[in-house]
């Protein structure tokens, strides 16, 4: 099913173009002889015999193929010449095609092919790179022309954009606390919006004029630029509100704070200044992470080929024997997703958690910890037959490239014999303690009670010293160890590697604030940003109020409210996000590695504020929320990019969707806070059990009320030496690259060190599979049939992930929310041993003194 095109039609080859050609390559073609390299340069091919090199689609092909004609053998060997260093060091860009440029470079005769086939492969590859993208993964989901005049912001768009933000935003603010959340997903929400648009066609074609342009209620027929618009609108919501999500519920739930004072008008100042600091930034890191062509986001590309899949026209042809449309490959793994996720959801709870290791002997500890998917640290080969668990939100094995899951598995895999060292040899007493929880507990083995040690929420040190530190499990310290080695890691690593990129676009903002009519693409030559010069462009100014209205707001709402927040450190962390938010960007949107400050910024708050947890719950949120919600603005910003939608069209969306964003997630967790019955307690019914919250509460504990000086000076000192550690390696490793370029060009010890973040409550079982994904899809398939790669990959990750979605809500919603469970073996073996929380736990018990870790008056 396609829609009305509403971009260029195909080029036509004409006689110009047999003279063009001509004139260029120095040879007589005849029609037949075009026809056939026509032919060549749509499948191309690499020395390993069968390795497609391109598939485009009829008008993208001619497209490039005309501009090939125009481009002369000076011209493009020039082109290669500057590519060959410019993606010198670029894991991202394919290693066959980089050996190959390398060898057209070193000429005719080494390239030992006769002179039209090297002429021509010449011009190829030049002309793919300068006209359209170095990169496959971007050839897969843009067109390398544009039409300017295609609707953007019509009234059908902005309607359906503000109705799916509402619904969106209200179930996902909903189900946030629930174990496992269910999510309206960018892709639910495309499949959702493609039948909502075709609907609008029926509107009748009523409309006015201003300034000499039409506005209709049905302009055309629903096109893909409205639907990524919306698309670009509704994603705002993906993200979430820190504060409404983990803040208030932390801050006012009697089980944790129990704080009164936490209302309305507190919530709207917090909730609208965190979430447009994002904004602000977000436009201001324009020049870093969205106009250079390394910034390929390749966790946005799914979303973009799932949208081409619906209303993208397309051509049927034979890509290694499969002839199937986007469209249907789309509906048929869309539909049997659907049917299948019951299974693992509701009716096969194992095939979910397939921990079939444990089952061999249930009560064997050792053999629970080793290989549990619940308790354990899932040493496991194979763990789950459900995509939900295999497609971690955070590492989508079928959108970041497979190097960067490579490294991250690997950072995993060593630390998982860390964390076991860690327990085993009960250092810092994690042997009295699950090995890999991500609760903090008291010296009694029991989940730590905060209320205990604080008066009037500032930390007590006469009950402090009568009850417990808090202590972390294995799998905490080192989460915690690597986070905080990570940080100087990749600000060195990032700056060594691309201090003149960065430096460079300092200086055009700069430039770019004191000339205000100068346009901000004037410094990208690539295709997309030329054919983006021609909207008008966002001024950064525009982006700096917003980021000063933000700041504003913050400031009253740490002012007129008993936060014990001095505005010097609510400055600090501001300033912290503005230094961090550069390297952070460029790791993310290469390799879709997420680096969050909430660490950092929980350190620095417990050393401004001691004793303090609402603070530190405070500062965490500006320090996490500003840059979550920056990576979350700039990559739909990208995805506005490679779809040519206007950036003021962009801005108005972006801003209008937060604004209604906040004030839906506000109305609906006071909601839940005033109408849930025993809402974030362990065994609540309808699973809404909290468990981010636990992580953000434990955090505001240790780093907040018992303080960074008491957690590196007496409890974990340990821990302060993986800074030095962090910062060692990255000089370290970056003249390890420069020394041998080859050997070590796709690792990444940002990727590798940030791998082992990933326990806590999780563990190898969530990543195992996702690994085998992506070594088959992401490597195997890439390399040997990239136009079938191109064409389906992207594609089916993205309806699967939408199929999950929309089913797990339907099961919720029939079944689970009105507690129809299923008793029988299939969902009940996963929690009948050790592994799911029944018998010994720990490795070592409780001492005979009836407690364990320091003795009392010796608390640090």
């Amino acid at each position: 099913m396609q829609s009305e095109k509403v971009i260029s039609e195909p080029v036509i080859l004409s006689p110009e173009f047999t003279r063009s050609y001509e004139k260029n390559s120095g040879a007589t073609i005849s029609s037949d002889e075009i026809e056939e390299l026509r032919e060549r340069f749509q499948y191309r091919f690499s020395e390993e015999a069968g390795t497609e090199r391109l598939h485009a689609g009829s008008a993208d092909m001619d497209f490039v193929f005309e501009k090939l004609s125009d481009l002369s053998f000076e011209k493009a060997f020039a082109i290669l010449e500057e590519a060959a260093v410019t993606h010198k060091d670029d894991a991202n860009f394919p290693t066959e095609t980089m050996d190959k440029i390398k060898r057209l470079l070193e000429g005719e005769e080494k390239f030992g092919a006769d002179h039209e086939i090297y002429d021509f492969d010449v011009r190829a590859e030049a002309t793919l790179i300068h006209y359209f993208s170095p990169y496959p993964e971007v050839r897969a989901i843009t067109d390398p022309y544009d039409d300017p005049s295609a609707p953007v912001e019509t009234f059908r768009a902005y309607l359906l954009a503000i109705i799916w933000t509402i619904i969106c935003t209200g179930v996902n603010q909903f189900f946030t606390t629930r174990m496992p959340s269910i999510t309206l997903t960018s892709a639910v929400v495309q499949v959702l919006l493609y039948p909502c648009g075709k609907a609008m066609q029926l509107l009748p074609d009523w409309g006015f004029t201003f300034r000499g342009k039409r506005h209709s209620l049905n302009p055309c027929p629903w096109s893909l630029k409205e639907q990524m618009f919306v698309t670009i609108m509704v994603n705002v919501t993906m993200a979430g509100t820190w504060v409404t999500q983990y803040n208030v519920m932390t801050q006012k739930l009697p089980m944790y704070y129990n704080q009164d004072w936490v209302g309305y008008g507190y919530q709207f100042l917090q909730s609208f200044s965190t979430q447009l600091f994002g904004f602000g930034f977000a436009g201001v890191l324009r020049r870093w992470v969205i106009y250079p062509t390394k910034a390929i986001w390749p966790t946005i590309l799914p979303t973009i080929a799932l949208n081409r899949a619906l209303l993208a026209p397309e051509k049927k042809k034979s890509i290694n024997g499969w002839t199937i449309s986007r469209y249907w490959f789309f509906v048929i793994v869309f539909v049997s997703m659907f049917i299948y996720f019951w299974l693992p959801d509701y009716l096969f709870n194992a095939l979910s958690t397939f921990n079939w290791m444990t089952w061999i002997a249930p009560n064997n500890y050792n053999l629970a910890v080793i290989t549990g998917s619940v308790l354990g640290l899932g040493f496991n080969p194979i763990t789950t037959f459900d995509w939900n668990v295999v497609n971690i939100t955070w590492v989508p094995p079928l959108a970041i490239p497979f190097y960067s899951l490579f490294n991250q598995y690997i950072g995993l895999f060593i630390s998982f014999f860390i964390i076991i060292g860690v327990n085993w040899t009960n250092y810092k007493w994690s042997a009295y303690i699950p090995i890999n929880t991500n609760l903090i507990v008291d010296n009694q083995g029991n989940n730590y009670n905060v209320t205990k040690v604080l008066t009037n929420n500032l930390l007590d040190m006469e009950k402090y010293q009568a009850y417990s530190p808090p202590y972390w499990s294995s799998g905490n310290l080192v989460v915690y160890g690597s986070i905080l080695a990570t940080y100087p890691l990749a600000i060195i690593y990032v700056v060594l590697r691309e201090w003149r990129p960065i430096l460079s676009s300092f200086r055009d903002f700069w430039r770019g604030l004191r000339q205000r009519g100068k346009s901000v693409y004037e410094q990208f030559g690539d295709p997309l940003s030329q054919m983006m010069s021609k909207y008008k462009e966002v001024p950064d100014w525009w982006y700096l109020c917003v980021v000063l209205l933000s700041f504003v707001l913050g400031i009253i709402s740490i002012e007129i409210y008993p936060t014990n927040v001095g505005v010097w450190g609510f400055v600090i962390i501001i300033a912290l996000n503005a230094v961090f938010l550069i390297p952070i960007m460029l790791i993310y949107s290469t390799t879709g590695f997420n680096l969050g400050l909430n660490v950092l910024a929980e350190m620095l708050a417990g050393y401004f504020f001691p004793g303090n947890g609402t603070a530190n719950l405070i500062l965490k949120c500006y320090g996490y929320n500003i840059d979550g919600q920056a990576e979350s603005f700039v990559s739909d910003q990208k995805m506005a990019h490679y779809t040519k939608i206007p950036p003021r069209a962009v801005f108005r969306g972006q801003l209008i969707a937060t604004i209604v964003q906040v004030l839906v997630c506000i109305g609906v967790v006071n909601w839940q806070m005033g109408h849930f019955p025993d809402l974030c307690v362990p065994d609540q019914p309808d699973k809404f059990t909290c468990p981010s919250l636990k992580t953000i509460y434990s955090a505001s504990v240790m780093w907040g009320v018992l303080g960074p000086k008491r957690l590196f000076g007496g409890l974990y000192p340990i821990l302060q030496w993986c800074f030095l550690i962090g910062a060692l390696i990255a000089p370290v490793f970056w003249y390890a690259q420069l020394k041998f370029p080859k050997l070590l060009a796709k690792w990444n010890p940002v990727l590798i060190v940030g791998g082992m973040q990933n326990w806590a409550p999780y563990n190898l079982s969530y990543f195992t599979p996702g690994f085998y994904m992506s070594l088959f899809f992401m490597y195997y398939v890439k390399r040997r049939y990239l136009a079938w790669w191109e064409k389906y990959v992207y594609l089916l990750s993205a309806s699967m992930t939408a199929a999950v979605a929309f089913s797990a809500v339907i099961i919720f919603f029939a079944v689970q929310y009105k507690a129809v469970t299923l008793d029988w073996w299939g969902n009940n073996v996963i929690y009948a041993g050790v592994d799911g929380g029944n018998g010994r736990q720990t490795l070592l018990d409780i001492p005979e003194e009836g407690y364990f870790g320091l003795p009392y008056g010796h608390f640090p």
